[in-house]
């Protein structure tokens, strides 16, 4: 096995990074197949939300013992629950959506956090999560086998987005 594989299931572990940043650091990058980048991703993005979602309540009473660290804690769940609005309404179909949507601060970490956040258990929790990061996956992949038009069919998607999040303020 190529050891580039393993660095495309690292960075998709990874938070903020996740498979968004993965499949095309894989495919353009690193110049692998992607089939094998999509699936190293997948793996890399499902990995992290069974522990996030079991070790975050333990782990975040132990740290928050440490004044800086209970700052950072307050600071990351005061910000994660303004976005817990579509997960709210729609339960574990608002998961899966919040999650599969592929921009910045939507994927499984912040998902499982969510998830957390709102008492949800890791049984209703891991589906929607898994699916959602299958149907960002899937988006992230056709984009980049589009090569200029997906990235220009994003940029305008991201573009609309910033406009319309402009609109509301």
């Amino acid at each position: 096995m190529d050891i580039n594989y393993l660095w495309v299931f690292l960075m998709a572990a990874a938070p903020i990074w996740e498979l968004r940043g993965a499949i095309p650091a894989g495919m353009f990058a690193l110049h692998l197949p992607w089939p094998w980048v999509f699936l190293a991703a997948l793996i890399g993005n499902i990995l992290p939300v069974p522990l996030i979602m079991l070790f975050l309540d333990p782990v975040t009473r132990l740290l928050s013992r440490i004044a800086l660290m209970e700052k950072f804690f307050n600071w990351i769940f005061a910000r994660t629950r303004r976005r817990t609005a579509i997960v709210e309404k729609y339960e574990r179909i608002g998961l899966m959506l919040f999650v599969a949507v592929p921009l910045p601060g939507t994927g499984a970490w912040t998902g499982s956090l969510i998830a957390f956040l709102l008492g949800m258990s890791l049984k209703s929790a891991f589906l929607p999560i898994a699916v959602g990061v299958f149907i960002a996956g899937v988006i992230v992949t056709a984009l980049c086998l589009l090569g200029w038009i997906g990235a220009l069919i994003a940029g305008i998607g991201l573009g609309v987005l910033a406009v319309l999040g402009l609109w509301k303020i």
